[in-house]
């Protein structure tokens, strides 16, 4: 279709007639493609658009490098994101674990259950927990079941008993009085998990 609008006939590709009272670049923008008809030429013969479309390279440098700049920046949020959810986690198995300890310590020294002299009452190991005890003829289970610890990816956690040292690395086997994880990281506050 062809169509005078303000000077040199041009031919409207996308059906209709381009609006009047807007520039070629507006029309371009709008979605119609204009191209200028020379005089002689028919709109077989059609000559390219006006309308430019695409990218330069310069265009497509710069926005790769914002969407770098701005990944670089979300990179470090994300991964403090996922420690403090592992923090969390290690907080609350270890909170659980030692809540069941405690359970068990109570039960022990109530007399519902027989214990070895030496273990002061406390469980000999975390499957006792788990497996539970005869409390007057009925099985109590104290923990559902070890949890994986965060910080390492399994179940292996560090054990003291009453009778070593509070900062023992090492376990004596006597009983359960104390868990921590036996990872040797830094936490977001700047101390030790194994310290928690």
């Amino acid at each position: 279709m062809r169509s005078e609008v303000g000077g040199p006939r041009l031919e409207v590709r996308r059906g209709g007639v381009p609006p009047t009272g807007f520039p070629a670049s507006d029309r371009c923008s709008l979605g119609w493609h204009v191209s200028p008809l020379r005089p002689g030429s028919s709109p077989a013969d059609p000559s390219p658009t006006t309308c430019d479309s695409g990218l330069t390279l310069i265009e497509l440098i710069i926005t790769v490098a914002i969407v770098g700049i701005l990944a670089t920046a979300a990179l470090p949020m994300a991964r403090f994101q996922v420690k403090r959810q592992k923090e969390r986690d290690l907080r609350r198995d270890l909170w659980e674990m030692r809540d069941a300890i405690d359970k068990y310590k109570d039960a022990a020294d109530k007399g519902g259950m027989q214990v070895k002299a030496d273990s002061l009452g406390y469980p000999p190991d975390l499957d006792t927990l788990v497996d539970g005890v005869d409390i007057q003829d009925k099985k109590v289970r104290f923990l559902r079941r070890i949890p994986i610890d965060p910080m390492t990816g399994n179940a292996d956690w560090g054990l003291r008993a009453n009778q070593d040292d509070a900062d023992s690395d090492t376990w004596g086997g006597q009983n359960v009085f104390d868990v921590h994880t036996k990872s040797r990281s830094i936490a977001i506050d700047g101390s030790k998990y194994s310290t928690w």
